[in-house]
């Protein structure tokens, strides 16, 4: 509608009409909606067992056996975990180890259970994982080299059988930093960014971490032989970043908790939205039945 025209002509009565023959409203869904309907949240944790880490008898190894406090490890460990165990409904997490010799043959194997178990790797909680890493560090010998593309391409064989949305996983590698695999890693991840998948990395100690921001892939996607990662699904954390000057005590849990699951909820987002995944309606909230009061028996 012209005001002007209109006021100028009595006649007039617009100046064109526009038929809408169909629209649809697309809902915006929150990572929350998916969580209420019913996705699992799966963590499996993976821990970096290789010789750059230091003699675990000395103190000046990032997996030092220090009866009195925790080492870098167990300290990044305890906090992050604490962070992501309250999203896992069944606080049973995978818990792996790679680069290390194992007795009794001395393999090397870059994808082995912390307790020891080939066919139920789950340890009950955090504290779970603390005490299975705590003997692993006692039979295993450190070594190397420090590939992760076996423990990424070990989630991703269980992220590839279910797609549906019921599901997602997440990976979190603690690690010194020295990687030797990048070709193979880049590819793992971008085969992995096309599963409900996602992986975090944290640094202990001093290195240079300048492979794993790029591995993050926050500035440059990630790529392998030519092809780009469909989403971006690693997010580093430096570890040392939230610790005080004496490397003890973790300074903010708030603000490591907040970095550390930054990008999961977009990722998230992002792989179900690709595939066209819905959250499914969350239950009722639960009523107790009315009428007489029941008493426990004891």
């Amino acid at each position: 509608m012209n005001t002007k025209k209109k006021m100028k002509k009595k006649k007039y009565v617009n100046s064109g009409t526009v038929t809408l023959l169909s629209f649809t409203v697309e809902s915006e869904f929150t990572f929350l909606d998916y969580i209420k309907g019913g996705t699992q949240i799966n963590f499996t944790v993976a821990i970096d067992f290789t010789a750059s880490n230091g003699n675990p008898s000395q103190s000046t190894s990032l997996h030092y056996m220090n009866p009195y406090q925790l080492n870098a490890y167990a300290m990044a460990l305890k906090a992050v975990g604490e962070i992501i165990q309250d999203y896992d409904s069944d606080k049973m997490f995978p818990a792996l180890g790679f680069g290390a010799k194992l007795p009794p043959d001395g393999r090397v194997s870059h994808e082995f259970p912390l307790n020891g178990n080939m066919e139920n790797p789950y340890c009950n909680g955090i504290e779970g994982i603390l005490e299975a890493y705590h003997q692993s560090l006692k039979t295993v010998q450190l070594y190397g080299p420090t590939n992760f593309a076996p423990i990424v391409n070990h989630v991703a064989r269980y992220a590839a059988a279910v797609q549906d949305g019921s599901q997602y996983f997440v990976l979190l590698i603690i690690t010194d930093g020295v990687i030797s695999d990048m070709a193979q890693t880049k590819e793992a991840i971008v085969n992995a960014a096309k599963l409900p998948m996602s992986i975090i990395i944290v640094g202990v100690g001093q290195a240079e971490f300048d492979a794993m921001v790029e591995l993050d892939g926050d500035d440059i996607r990630v790529s392998s032989r030519g092809r780009l990662a469909e989403r971006d699904i690693v997010q580093f954390v430096p570890f040392r970043d939230y610790m005080d000057r004496t490397g003890n005590h973790v300074l903010s849990m708030a603000r490591l908790a907040k970095d550390v699951l930054a990008e999961i909820p977009d990722q998230f987002i992002s792989y179900m939205k690709s595939r066209g995944i819905k959250p499914n309606p969350a239950p009722p909230p639960y009523t107790p039945p009315t009428g007489h009061t029941h008493h426990t028996q004891i």
